[in-house]
């Protein structure tokens, strides 16, 4: 099955991850997250003037936003193949798409870390709640402007 892809539907989605990135691990739970992960605000102002660490966090911000065009597109297809097999199409094809993702690949994985390696579950409920959230509105994007 060949897939059509709306390349600026893609950008679209990349651009709504990076802002609610923004705010999710800013405003709304970036000081909860910070604890969970041991930064603390010296770190971060570290991260503004040092300019290795300044350019460590630049290449996270790409690396990020790489995989958030690698996420859009698989979603993509993902979308593609639910609504060929659901007769299921718009938002809420979106919405399937991203929550049926979330919960088949992002929670699995997501789990290790607090089952093997002691982080908490608060941490769980932060990290996996951006993809959730993430996963719903690339789905809506993508599904509102096909090709």
């Amino acid at each position: 099955m060949e897939v059509a892809i709306n390349y600026l539907a893609i950008l679209g989605a990349v651009v709504a991850a990076v802002v609610l990135g923004s705010l999710w691990y800013g405003p709304l739970f970036g000081k909860a997250w910070m604890r969970e992960v041991g930064l603390t605000a010296d770190d971060v102002t570290k991260a503004k003037t040092d300019p290795s660490a300044k350019n460590a966090m630049l290449r996270s911000y790409a690396l990020m936003t790489l995989s958030s065009v690698v996420m859009a597109y698989v979603l993509v297809h993902t979308l593609a193949f639910a609504s060929a097999y659901t007769q299921t199409s718009g938002i809420a094809a979106g919405l399937m798409a991203g929550f049926w993702s979330w919960l088949g690949f992002v929670v699995p994985v997501s789990l290790g870390p607090v089952l093997w390696e002691n982080k908490s579950w608060r941490y769980w409920f932060i990290t996996s709640g951006y993809y959730l959230v993430n996963l719903l509105i690339m789905g809506v994007i993508l599904a509102s402007f096909p090709v």
